[in-house]
């Protein structure tokens, strides 16, 4: 039998907890509505996903895929807030490739295009991770995320007050050598684009120390490290940037593989970080993987897969869950997201 066949059934009896609807409300603070992660949603009936988000208990969703130019964002922004707009937060971008058109006036201009993007309705700007793994400037030359050419950009969503919803790097495993020791393995085999090995990419923590550059050096601008300030796989580590960047939050999405791997750290995690977590999916706007992210913060259900496939996507671990205070919940499904995004006090 080839190992990739292989589908063991854990023996293993412990109890199931169905959870239809949260505990509390919930704001989904990132995730996408458009391909390839959000599911094709701007070409789907509005109604169709609203029905979504209330069968999920989801009140307000923000939406990632504003993209970097204001075509897509006011498609977007037309599409979905303009007729619920109690429901929709929609962030802009950057578009990096007109940095070789634009040269040294590139920063500058960038900061005006998202003055630009708030006047037209964004409430925030997403940084993918193609910042400190492909973007070059005019030269041709790899740029860190913590380049200063790029400060007026920061010092613009500061003075807006528009949150940096910010993702770099990647999981660690994807930075390591594709090997019998990679836990990814069987993901990295389905999807070798996914593999960053230095080099020719940087090593994973020059980019993590970029970003804590980054934001130490911008304090009044608030930052969101998606997937668990991107490195979920070492609280130790996102914990003292929390500690020492009272400007730095982060979001969970996409990595409740790895907290729930590691239940007795990431529930002590989350009830130290309490207002500075965020929930987020991260995959569209699934049913069935929001109850599994329910099921993983409400419960104390031990070892059960953490996505809604026949075997884990991203490792072959189960998860157990956190069973996490009713005040702490209530911070995290909604609360942070209130105040951090929507700019609401609460």
């Amino acid at each position: 039998m080839e190992l990739e066949s292989f589908r063991p059934i854990a023996q293993l009896k412990t109890k199931t907890t169905v959870i239809q609807k949260p505990r509390f409300q919930v704001i989904d603070a990132h995730n996408h509505l458009a391909e390839p992660f959000g599911g094709g949603w701007d070409e789907k009936p509005l109604s169709a996903l609203l029905d979504n988000l209330d069968e999920a208990g989801v009140v307000h969703y923000i939406d990632l895929d504003g993209g970097w130019g204001e075509e897509i964002l006011n498609q977007h922004l037309d599409y979905f807030k303009q007729p619920v707009p109690e429901r929709f937060t929609v962030f802009g971008g950057v578009d990096w490739l007109q940095w070789q058109i634009l040269g040294d006036a590139f920063p500058e201009w960038a900061a005006k295009r998202l003055l630009a993007q708030k006047d037209r309705g964004a409430q925030g700007l997403k940084i993918w991770k193609a910042l400190g793994l492909s973007v070059q400037d005019h030269n041709q030359q790899l740029v860190a995320v913590d380049d200063c050419r790029l400060d007026p950009i920061w010092q613009t969503a500061a003075d807006l007050s528009l949150p940096v919803l910010i993702h770099v790097g990647d999981p660690v495993a994807f930075f390591e050598p594709l090997n019998e020791h990679n836990e990814r393995w069987e993901e990295l085999h389905e999807h070798p684009d996914w593999i960053f090995t230095s080099p020719p990419f940087p090593p994973f923590m020059s980019i993590m120390q970029s970003l804590a550059n980054l934001v130490s050096t911008h304090p009044q601008t608030t930052f969101i490290g998606a997937h668990v300030g991107c490195y979920a796989e070492n609280l130790i580590w996102v914990s003292d940037l929390l500690r020492r960047c009272p400007n730095f939050h982060v979001d969970i999405s996409g990595r409740i593989g790895e907290l729930g791997r590691q239940p007795y750290s990431a529930r002590k995690f989350f009830l130290e970080f309490s207002d500075r977590i965020l929930f987020g999916l991260d995959v569209g706007p699934e049913v069935n993987s929001y109850r599994i992210s329910y099921r993983f913060l409400e419960t104390d259900d031990e070892y059960f897969n953490y996505n809604d496939a026949e075997i884990p996507l991203q490792g072959r671990w189960h998860v157990h869950g956190l069973y996490l205070p009713d005040e702490v919940l209530r911070q995290v499904y909604y609360q942070n997201a209130e105040r951090i995004i929507l700019g609401r006090r609460i």
